[in-house]
């Protein structure tokens, strides 16, 4: 089952997506994409907040552009947090849509996967703001077109959100 779960800065998606993870109560592998720069407290502080809401049990591995790779790697549940974070990581914000959903798709065991929602947003000002906002957008289009399940989370509540019927 692959699961995609989208939301806005604080919004709580990160928190259910690790529920989502651990219901079962198997183990659980967290991808993280994120990398901390010494010089970004706040960032390291949300990283921090993020290691300690997890439990021990969980295993974590990092991935930047080997992502598709390392989800190919891992059995069982895995949590990707987050394909915003992958595609800022990447030069020229190119990231390889096509192969992540693959290897979703290919994979044994169950995926969550957490996602900024970035059409909701304030108009970005720059040009790189522009195509990190478009990026993001066609990715999730494409994790959604793949998922089993897709949920938006607006205050730490989650909506399921349906796929459009054929016309």
């Amino acid at each position: 089952m692959i699961t995609l779960v989208l939301g806005g800065t604080r919004s709580g998606k990160s928190a259910v997506a690790e529920r989502l993870a651990g219901r079962r109560g198997d183990p659980v592998t967290y991808v993280a994409t994120a990398v901390a720069d010494p010089g970004d407290t706040d960032l390291a502080a949300r990283i921090a907040a993020h290691r300690l809401r997890r439990p021990p049990a969980w295993t974590t591995r990092e991935a930047g552009a080997d992502l598709p790779a390392v989800l190919r790697d891992i059995s069982g549940t895995v949590l990707v947090d987050a394909l915003g974070t992958w595609v800022a990581a990447s030069p020229d914000l190119a990231v390889d849509a096509g192969g992540l959903c693959a290897a979703l798709v290919e994979r044994a065991g169950d995926a969550v996967v957490v996602s900024d929602e970035v059409g909701l947003g304030v108009h970005p000002a720059t040009e790189v703001g522009r195509r990190f906002r478009d990026v993001l957008g066609e990715l999730n289009q494409a994790v959604a077109a793949v998922a089993d399940e897709v949920l938006l989370v607006v205050a730490g509540r989650a909506l399921p959100l349906a796929p459009v019927p054929e016309a």
